[in-house]
């Protein structure tokens, strides 16, 4: 009651604010700025239009409702480290099931205050332009051609937030930076030593960014962005900016955050930082596995059925900066996946995880992944292939509630089901590091299928049922 009353509240104060605006006289913000034709030229009536329509109604691609998202790493993903290098991998990533490809920036990369001997690629010295070392536009212009042919979509990793200390603007537009009490270039923060902050309060450097953004829909056909460090950039210039993408294409948008009010207008899906984390958690026995339960209605409180969250056990943040999956999960990798995968949101693979990398890659320098487990391949395709086919796990919406199914040892199994017409998931999952005897309560007589050797199982409370330690069993229908 709450979403719709406060929503409700927003859609008439809005409409309050457009009469008065339409009684007074109206001056274009953007007047008298040297816009190139098409650029960003907005009449009054078209600013209506956008004030007018109303939050909470992000409208996603329906090509999304069942996708499995995989980060790509362009630098450490294969031994060159190019952009064709990896278009030569794309058949290996649809055959894992993938459908959306997350590449991580391809721009060139700052010199001015790099950090280690290749920099990082979040410090962007031209946002319309490719990195010489990791190809060309007209390789990347072949990568997501070459995507599109095996059906599946590339979107591109963003940074509004801040750019390189050597960014051309830095000459043409100081005005576009934060400036600190002496008048210098600053950082975000402190740590961020190799960028610089950028003012949005400045409407010029906007443009400039979202006509940036269009540049790489209109000449390279991408399928969305996903947004770093969205958090710190103004909500408005991200409302703004899906609405002017959409109208060239309809875009995929993942948000690095996790705030409601992103779902809103701008983000079809944010970060599941906390669950993550929460997992973590758990399996260290820092929480207890009745805290999941407890997670999922707070979900439930703060986010709509149409918000897509994103679940994931590691990504480039995670395993460069916090440890690889082995060092944070220990043995329990596989019982967190079926749980990542199975509970609502969009499953994630980063680079080399389908393989059971091992190893925290460098960020600033060359490396590759270590594939220590080839035989995890299928274990991520069988979970990968059931996120695709049962609806119960589809996305947002498209998908099935969760609900949770008691048990006679919750203090270390966690249990539950999702459903979705006929489609049924059961999901059961030992967190502990001890073999545990249990039942399912209040279950009548189900007869499923075992997701990972499709034996058929009938399941009811009377079955006494045995899990190792970080032991799983997954069933569906």
């Amino acid at each position: 009651m709450n979403f719709f009353s406060i929503n409700h509240f927003k859609s008439l104060l809005l409409t309050l604010v457009i009469i008065i605006g339409l009684n007074t006289s109206c001056v274009d913000e953007h007047a008298g700025h040297n816009h190139a034709p098409g650029e960003h030229d907005h009449d009054t009536n078209e600013q209506v239009v956008i004030e007018l329509d109303e939050p909470g109604l992000v409208k996603h691609v329906s090509w999304s409702k069942n996708a499995t998202i995989y980060e790509a790493n362009i630098r450490q993903i294969t031994p060159e480290g190019t952009i064709k290098a990896f278009e030569n991998k794309l058949e290996d990533i649809q055959d894992l099931g993938i459908k959306i490809i997350w590449v991580m920036p391809i721009q060139p990369i700052g010199e001015l205050n790099r950090k280690g001997g290749l920099g990082s690629p979040y410090s962007i010295k031209d946002y319309v332009a490719v990195n010489p070392d990791f190809g060309d536009l007209d390789d990347f212009k072949s990568l997501v051609n070459k995507a599109h042919e095996l059906d599946m979509k590339i979107i591109l990793d963003w940074v509004a937030n801040h750019s390189a200390w050597d960014h051309q603007w830095t000459i043409d537009h100081p005005e576009y930076y934060t400036k600190d009490s002496l008048g210098n270039f600053m950082p975000p923060n402190p740590d961020w030593s190799d960028v610089l902050d950028l003012n949005y309060d400045n409407e010029e450097m906007r443009i400039a960014m979202l006509d940036a953004m269009k540049f790489w829909v209109t000449e390279c056909d991408i399928d969305g962005f996903r947004c770093d460090v969205a958090y710190d950039v103004p909500l408005d210039f991200w409302n703004l900016t899906r609405k002017e993408l959409d109208a060239i294409k309809p875009m995929f948008m993942l948000a690095e955050a996790e705030q409601t009010d992103h779902h809103e207008e701008a983000f079809d899906m944010s970060y599941g930082w906390e669950f993550m984390h929460l997992m973590k958690h758990v399996v260290h026995g820092d929480s207890t596995v009745n805290s999941i339960d407890k997670f999922m209605h707070r979900q439930d409180d703060r986010f709509t059925k149409n918000d897509y969250r994103m679940n994931f056990l590691t990504t480039h943040d995670e395993n460069s900066w916090n440890g690889t999956i082995e060092e944070r999960f220990g043995s329990a990798e596989k019982a967190v996946a079926v749980l990542t995968f199975t509970i609502q949101g969009m499953p994630l693979i980063y680079s080399g995880q389908e393989y059971g990398n091992n190893k925290a890659l460098a960020f600033f320098e060359k490396d590759e992944p270590t594939y220590v487990n080839p035989e995890i391949v299928d274990f991520y395709k069988t979970l990968i292939k059931l996120n695709n086919d049962n609806e119960a796990l589809w996305n947002g919406e498209y998908g099935g509630d969760y609900h949770r199914l008691e048990n006679t040892a919750s203090g270390q199994v966690f249990t539950f089901q999702r459903q979705k017409g006929e489609s049924m998931i059961l999901t059961m999952v030992n967190l502990s590091d001890k073999d545990v005897t249990f039942k399912l309560l209040d279950v009548v007589d189900l007869s499923l299928t075992d997701a990972f050797t499709n034996k058929k199982i009938s399941i009811n409370d009377q079955d006494e049922i045995k899990l190792p330690a970080y032991g799983y069993y997954l069933l569906k229908r």
